[in-house]
Order: structure tokens, then C-alpha cells, then sequence
């Protein structure tokens, strides 16, 4: 398969290239991530963000290597990166009392508007929708029952914008393919 003109695409902001590119190789660059991280929300984290950065900087790449050889350095420097970070906040102290409330937070029961919501025959679709991981989740719910803007999304959850609509279109591919199986 030739990549070139889908990359000869994405470099003038054609939307659909960078879907391709996206999808053709997400698997091959979470698969090298995964060795490395061994930790799947982590190697998820630096697949969106390595995409992101490669989206932005496109017009960087050089066509005398392989573009995915450009991607799996781009996931090298997000990894480290991430690494940095975390070394960075790792001596921040949990009390027992903060633990167990984290724990007593997690709950799978409905809420209120989500009975309502499966009155109106959504109830499936949100069921689907809590399949996903949580970060998946959270910008499905503010996109599409929030309805707020990418911009709006980013700044909420304090990510690039280019992070954002990578997440979104990570998670409406991972809804499709839940229903589909169902």
C-alpha cells in the first residue's frame, strides 16, 4: 500500500489522511508502546499524544525515512517525557482515609439521568458507552450530552486540542466496533 499521498494529504490538512494514517498505524505504534510501558492507559496516553504531536508537526516529516520509523521516535520522547513526569510526582503521600475514598467512589449503578435516559431507549448505547475506559468516556459525555466545543473539551480537560479530537475519534471507532460485536 503507498502512504506517501495520504501523507503528501494529511501535510495539507485534509482530515480524512490523518484519519487513515491514524488508523493504519495506531496498532503498530501501541503495539511498540506496550512492550515498552507494559501498562495499557499509559500506552494509550502516548499513542493520542505521540498522533497529536505527529498531526502538528507533519510538515517536519522528512519522506527520506519511514513514517512510521518518525512515529515510533515521536512515542519515544512522549514516553520519556511521561516517565519524567511521573518520577516528578512520585512522592506525593496518600492518607488511608484519601484511598479508601477513592475506592468508595467508583460506582456502577445508575444515576438518575441515566434511568432517564433509558426511558427515552438510550440505555443501550450508554451501557456501550461505559464500556469504554474512563477518559473515553468523559469525552464522549462532554462532546455529545455536554455539547461543548473541541476548544471547550481541551481546556476542560486541560489537553491539547489535537488530543482531544484524536481521543474522540479513538472513541467513537472503539463505540462502533462494541456495537457492532453486540
Amino acid at each position: 500500500m503507498e502512504i506517501k499521498p495520504y501523507i503528501e494529504k494529511a501535510k495539507n490538512g485534509d482530515q480524512v489522511a490523518f484519519t487513515f494514517l491514524l488508523d493504519f498505524y495506531w496498532n503498530e505504534v501501541y503495539g511498540f508502546m506496550l512492550k515498552r510501558t507494559e501498562n495499557e492507559t499509559d500506552t494509550e496516553d502516548i499513542v493520542i499524544e505521540t498522533f497529536a504531536k505527529a498531526f502538528d508537526k507533519i510538515a517536519t516529516y522528512n519522506p527520506d525515512f519511514q513514517f512510521n520509523t518518525w512515529l515510533i521516535a515521536i512515542a519515544k520522547n512522549v514516553h520519556i517525557d511521561l516517565l519524567r513526569k511521573k518520577k516528578s510526582s512520585l512522592f506525593v503521600e496518600i492518607t488511608d482515609e484519601e484511598d479508601q475514598q477513592a475506592y468508595n467512589v467508583a460506582d456502577s449503578s445508575l444515576s438518575a439521568e441515566d434511568e432517564l435516559i433509558s426511558q427515552q431507549n438510550l440505555s443501550r448505547l450508554l451501557q456501550f458507552i461505559k464500556e469504554l475506559k474512563p477518559n473515553y468516556q468523559e469525552v464522549i459525555q462532554l462532546r455529545y450530552f455536554q455539547e461543548m466545543s473541541y476548544q471547550e473539551i481541551a481546556d476542560k480537560i486541560g489537553e491539547p486540542l489535537n488530543n482531544v479530537k484524536i481521543k474522540l475519534l479513538r472513541a467513537k471507532k472503539l463505540l462502533a466496533e462494541i456495537i457492532t460485536t453486540r
